[in-house]
């Protein structure tokens, strides 16, 4: 059994001279959440759109299950749930009326497949509320039942805690969470919410202006860049090459003339202070630090915060 459900290469989309995706390589494992973290309009919907066939690659291939999405969209797509957009539902209809809708367009038997997706999102099967009445949260969960509601393998989520107040957010996370856990779904799902994807997902993959510039488990983003040694200091540059021949390490990062990052955190701070003091340099501050990951997106990306 293939490792990957959602594998790509080199997948490219452009419009004209713009680049909206640039040489995309994803893998997105059996059984786990994939959170795809970048900025508005860092290519995370475009992406998505290209994986479920919706818009066409400029190049690049996408396989979903080990196959090529080309050719093969009939035994594909049955088996995937996506969010992309708001669906269309109609506000003056409840949310079963609504689902029971979508059930007969897909040929879905619809009683046990709405109620069982009504109450894993935790909405009521045949309750008398319109959806124009539902919060906004309400209608994430009702637009997620609907994504559910064929019981796919896996689910492809854009966005789907974007708005949400805590409370709403925390009942999305918890219940996507048990998707996976529970009933062995895979999931890809983009987000600009950090803290949030953070929380979520196994992996992650950071995409800024259409680049993938890192792809790795939470697990593995968490050992690397959670602590560093930072110290302000005369001449950053001397002293990265004061630590490279006394203390035999490259592993830290200049971050301008007077800011050193360490992150070999191994080391004692008391004795890099006094290699500083003894080659003459001035120390403003010297403290161990713990990144989060909108220090880490900053960092990889260049640039400022995500929101």
């Amino acid at each position: 059994m293939n490792e990957y459900v959602i594998e790509t290469r080199n997948l490219t989309k452009q419009y004209g001279v713009q680049k909206s995706v640039s040489d995309l390589n994803i893998h997105v494992k059996r059984g786990r959440i994939y959170g795809l973290l970048g900025r508005n309009g860092a290519g995370k919907t475009t992406t998505m759109k290209m994986l479920l066939g919706l818009i066409k690659p400029t190049s690049g291939t996408v396989k979903i299950f080990g196959k090529s999405m080309i050719g093969n969209e009939k035994k594909i797509l049955p088996r995937i749930g996506c969010l992309i957009e708001s669906p269309g539902f109609y506000p003056n209809l409840t949310g079963t009326e609504n689902l029971k809708i979508f059930a007969r367009l897909r040929g879905i038997p619809a009683k046990n497949a709405i109620k069982s997706a009504l109450e894993v999102v935790g909405l009521p099967y045949n309750d008398k509320k319109l959806f124009s009445q539902y919060s906004l949260g309400m209608k994430q969960r009702l637009a997620i039942a609907l994504a559910i509601m064929h019981d796919p393998e896996l689910l492809i989520l854009d966005e789907p805690i974007n708005g949400l107040d805590p409370i709403g957010i925390a009942e999305v996370r918890d219940f996507i969470r048990e998707l996976c856990d529970v009933r062995g779904k895979t999931i890809l799902i983009s987000s600009h919410i950090l803290s949030e994807i953070s929380l979520l997902a196994d992996d992650i993959g950071i995409i800024d202006h259409g680049v993938l510039l890192e792809e790795e488990s939470i697990a593995e983003l968490e050992q690397k860049n959670s602590k560093y040694i930072h110290f302000v200091i005369s001449d950053a540059a001397q002293a990265s090459r004061i630590i490279e021949k006394d203390f035999n390490t490259r592993n830290f990062a200049v971050e301008n003339d007077h800011s050193l990052r360490i992150y070999d955190t191994d080391l004692s701070v008391s004795a890099i202070n006094r290699s500083f003091i003894e080659n003459g340099l001035e120390v403003s501050e010297a403290h161990t630090c713990e990144d989060s990951l909108e220090d880490y997106f900053k960092h990889v990306t260049g640039g400022e915060g995500i929101a």
